[in-house]
């Protein structure tokens, strides 16, 4: 799932010491910018089942974290984008 307005302080132990009260964390990934290595300020947490993915939305959807109000969807798959190749 889409873990977004995410603290650039919080870590990979602070959202699964989160999202473990609603399931299984099976991933999470922190995106951080390719050049300072900063994060970004979203996240992609994987739980191990859809029902407890939709437990932690609908628990932590627009809940305070870290002084900021989480923004928690389903992940969509990224659109594929076309290969614009010019000539």
């Amino acid at each position: 799932m889409y873990v977004g307005n995410l603290s650039f302080d919080a870590t990979q132990e602070d959202l699964e010491g989160l999202f473990s009260a609603h399931g299984t964390v099976s991933d999470v990934f922190i995106l951080k910018d390719r050049e300072s290595g900063r994060p970004r300020g979203f996240a992609f947490v994987s739980m191990e089942t859809p029902e407890e993915m939709n437990a932690a939305i609908e628990a932590l959807n627009g809940e305070e974290f870290m002084g900021r109000n989480l923004n928690i969807n389903e992940a969509r798959p990224r659109e594929e984008r076309g290969g614009g190749g010019g000539g």
